[in-house]
């Protein structure tokens, strides 16, 4: 009796939060899609955008069924959580994609051009209930799509391992059957996927949002790069605008526009936080998606670089200094020191991995600094050490001087860089950072 009070008293929270967040999200939901949907309906002109290629898509009238279940997802998944902060996150996600799709549809709205045939029986009547609210007009980015993405995220982790097989079919079958109704278009899912792994990324499951704490740089350096990043997403954007009405297919261009704005945001003042990267070198399935264009051009940046120099060099004792590495380079060694916050841990390797993440080219923070080169006289018993960041020209060269200096290997900065440099990597560490890597040192 007792035990079933205390799980009575743990869940009640919960499924209140759930309560209300439904009783708003529901009708906000068809109120706001409905006055979407209107105010593209009182147009004389609503485009389109679609393959011509499409028209060859089947259509099955069964697969309303699972086009219809994300309804009750929609509402189960709110009242599946074990507190009410992850309701909370599940909610914002919600509203997330909500405001911004509503906020797409008035003011591009587009327009399903395929008739769908008659239907009877149950899918005749589901379509039929689904016709006397949803006009062919929000189209691009899938609200459907963006929910799912978002649904099928917060399930997947809270299901046993024998389910999961299921669960995934199952949401593969709702995301096909956008297409299989005749509701969306092709390009409506990506976009709709964009949209999703952007409200998971804004709140995150187990940390705050990588907006939370933003705070405008005053850092001159920071705000010149956030702008560079800034204006190759304005050109990303300029590009989508000016080729989406010759091909459908340009509107993939919103994907590295969204990852160049997060990045611009993170050099602006959201800080590293961005990348939702973990000490372990991992990142959100969100960040690793959502970013996944900067980071491309990242590892781009560093074959460019690096191709003509060996991936690392040593330095002394065990310790090496060298770029980001792949996974057979990164199995050469005991643990790997990790620099940036940019790029996440090659798949498959078991070397001990441990993360420091920083804002590429940006200066060094004298106490993550430390922290890192202490860690590396720690690890050295264990085996060989690898120091990287992106390059091995900044970040991990200034944690291997600081390194060189408390262990007394080195006696100022100038010999330490002499050491490097002799061992066959060329650094590049500015004023502020040699500045971060002696700061406390006696």
């Amino acid at each position: 009796m007792g035990q079933a009070r205390s799980t009575l008293s743990q869940t009640a929270p919960v499924l209140k939060r759930a309560a209300l967040w439904l009783a708003f999200l529901a009708p906000f939901f068809y109120l706001t899609y409905g006055g979407a949907n209107w105010l593209a309906s009182q147009r004389a002109h609503v485009p389109n955008i679609a393959f011509a290629w499409e028209s060859a898509i089947p259509f099955f009238g069964w697969t309303i069924i699972p086009y219809w279940s994300i309804n009750l997802f929609y509402g189960l998944c709110l009242f599946i959580n074990t507190t009410p902060r992850d309701v909370d996150m599940l909610a914002r996600r919600y509203l997330t994609i909500q405001l911004i799709a509503i906020a797409g549809f008035i003011a591009f709205p587009l327009e399903a051009i395929f008739v769908r045939p008659a239907t009877s029986g149950l899918p005749g009547f589901m379509f039929a209930v689904l016709g006397g609210f949803d006009k062919p007009f929000n189209q691009a980015p899938s609200l459907h799509i963006a929910l799912l993405v978002v649904i099928w995220d917060h399930l997947r982790g809270r299901l046993p391992r024998r389910a999961r097989l299921v669960w995934h079919c199952w949401c593969f079958l709702i995301g096909a059957s956008v297409l299989t109704t005749w509701q969306h278009h092709v390009m409506d899912i990506p976009t709709g996927v964009l949209l999703g792994l952007f409200a998971a990324w804004l709140f995150p499951r187990d940390a705050r949002s990588p907006l939370a704490n933003f705070v405008l740089s005053d850092d001159p350096k920071s705000r010149r790069l956030g702008t560079y990043y800034l204006c190759g997403a304005l050109a990303f954007l300029g590009l989508a605008a000016l080729f989406t009405p010759r091909s459908a297919a340009a509107l993939l261009l919103l994907w590295p526009a969204v990852a160049l704005v997060i990045v611009a945001v993170g050099y602006f003042g959201a800080g590293l936080q961005i990348f939702q990267k973990r000490l372990d070198g991992r990142a959100t399935l969100a960040s690793r998606w959502l970013l996944a264009p900067y980071r491309l051009g990242a590892l781009i940046n560093v074959w460019l670089w690096t191709r003509k120099m060996p991936s690392s060099v040593a330095i002394a004792d065990g310790v090496h200094l060298g770029r980001f590495p792949r996974r057979h380079e990164a199995d050469r060694f005991a643990t790997v020191i990790d620099l940036t916050g940019e790029l996440q841990r090659p798949s498959g390797t078991s070397t001990r991995w441990c993360s420091f993440p920083t804002l590429d080219l940006t200066g060094l923070d004298m106490i993550q600094t430390l922290a890192a080169a202490n860690l590396i006289e720690a690890a050295r018993p264990q085996g060989p050490v690898l120091v990287c960041c992106a390059l091995g020209f900044q970040r991990s060269a200034g944690v291997i001087v600081r390194w060189l200096l408390i262990s007394r290997r080195c006696e100022n900065p100038a010999e330490a860089l002499r050491l490097i440099e002799r061992a066959g990597r060329r650094v590049h560490l500015p004023e502020e950072s040699i500045h971060a890597v002696t700061e406390g040192l006696q």
